[in-house]
């Protein structure tokens, strides 16, 4: 687990002093910047006891433990294509490409479904599902294919549906739209691109409701997210795998026309006599 997911785990079993720790270790660069448990003890204005007492709780041996899973999850974070294929682990000669990024991509899927909570997953559903909210779209340079794809099966079954432009220039006008019932999708996995983090704000301000779907180290906005849904990524390639998060946008779908049959249904009927009238197939 990550140390902001125990951090969450493990709540209810913080002392006062201990939770003064808390902020330095949801904000990895600037744990690692003050790197001695004395500069954080003095940052935190708590003794270096309270710190071991707390690192321990969190299931480490001591703060050195604690501050290396730190430093190791920063560095998974903003990894490299080529640091990453350097980074793969070595595999018998027969044992094909195909079957490497077969048991990778399961492994991610599984992964996805043991951690989804489904409540939640529902609730998002049920929102997008609302004809009358206004839903926008977005992804970064590599998960941009699935905004569009969802994008795309939104439309199908629901109006109001807009996928953004990738260019900050065209963004005023479609924030301009954006009010308490927009919903703004969001894809960010790493190496988490800033002008989303800027987005985020902009929505924010005009109250728009923000759906994150991200990677399992967690967006830098997953803190300004009103629902979020991470999905492993990892491949035995230079690049991160979309297979579990194409997943979960299908699941979505899936769910959503669930619970509006009779709104998707006829919006559906109707797309399909229009293909058939204009002779597309």
């Amino acid at each position: 687990m990550l140390v902001r997911d125990l951090l969450e785990q493990h709540k209810g079993d913080f002392t006062a002093a201990e939770r003064r720790v808390i902020p330095f270790l949801r904000d990895p660069a600037l744990l690692i910047e003050l790197q001695s448990i004395t500069k954080l003890a003095n940052a935190a204005e708590v003794s270096t006891p309270t710190i071991i007492r707390l690192a321990r709780k969190l299931g480490y041996d001591g703060y050195p433990d604690l501050h290396g899973a730190v430093r190791l999850e920063l560095a998974e974070r903003i990894k490299q294509p080529l640091a990453k294929l350097k980074a793969q682990p070595e595999h018998p000669k027969d044992d094909h490409i195909v079957n490497q990024f077969a048991h990778v991509v399961v492994e991610n899927v599984n992964n996805t479904i043991n951690q989804i909570d489904f409540p939640l997953f529902d609730q998002a559903a049920e929102l997008l599902a609302e004809p009358s909210r206004r839903v926008q779209l977005i992804g970064g340079r590599i998960t941009w294919p699935i905004a569009h794809y969802f994008a795309n099966h939104l439309h199908i079954i629901r109006p109001n549906v807009t996928l953004l432009n990738p260019s900050q220039n065209a963004w005023p006008q479609s924030v301009l739209d954006m009010d308490e019932s927009s919903v703004l999708i969001i894809f960010d996995i790493r190496r988490y691109e800033k002008k989303i983090a800027r987005l985020t704000r902009l929505a924010q301000k005009r109250k728009a409701k923000i759906m994150l779907f991200t990677d399992q180290w967690g967006s830098p906005i997953e803190n300004d997210a009103d629902i979020c849904f991470r999905a492993p990524v990892q491949a035995p390639s230079s690049w991160d795998s979309m297979v579990a998060l194409n997943f979960l946008v299908e699941s979505m779908v899936a769910q959503i026309q669930r619970s509006a049959p009779d709104q998707t249904g006829k919006r559906i009927a109707e797309m399909e006599s229009l293909i058939g009238d204009s002779g597309i197939f």
